[in-house]
């Protein structure tokens, strides 16, 4: 091979490696477990979120964030669970929104009449399955990993017998 082959190689072995630590740093694939987000999202799938700091995100978006330690130290994991410590959410209310008492009783009697600067409160899409802001008020925006881009990517499914 030439020079400007050898260059030509190296160019692109740049950019691949480049373009690959820029979607480690800004993009997270997270599996969906557990029924808190149907029909929205059922479990097995895997969600492409991108990591945002809490001012770009708004109500409405899927969310994942960290579970916070009031969930964890009431539902420890089994050993042999998958416990990443994720929960994907909606964001139902961010900063300067009003504060859902009607749909989060926990949070009527706190003073303040809008969601403070670096609190967000998120629901799941299916109450009865969700631990959320109904249960624990609040989540801080140090808790908040990324946004949903790119919902539902389904695994691929066994090939039928005989292909």
């Amino acid at each position: 091979m030439s020079a400007t082959g050898w260059v030509v190689v190296a160019a692109v072995l740049a950019v691949a490696i480049t373009g690959l630590l820029w979607a480690r740093r800004h993009l997270m694939l997270v599996s969906v477990v557990g029924r808190s987000m149907e029909p929205t999202l059922r479990p097995g799938d895997r969600v492409l979120a991108r990591r945002l700091p809490l001012a770009r995100v708004r109500s409405g978006d899927v969310v994942v964030v960290v579970a916070p330690a009031e969930m964890t130290a009431r539902h420890p994991t089994q050993p042999g669970e998958a416990g990443s410590g994720l929960l994907i959410k909606r964001a139902h209310a961010v900063p300067g929104d009003p504060v859902p008492v009607d749909r989060v009783p926990l949070l009527r009697e706190r003073p303040e009449r809008e969601v403070p600067p670096g609190h967000l409160v998120v629901l799941g899409d299916n109450p009865p399955f969700s631990y959320d802001s109904r249960e624990c008020g609040y989540l801080l925006e140090r808790d908040l990993r990324a946004v949903v881009i790119r919902p539902r990517l389904r695994p691929r499914a066994d090939p039928p017998p005989g292909r």
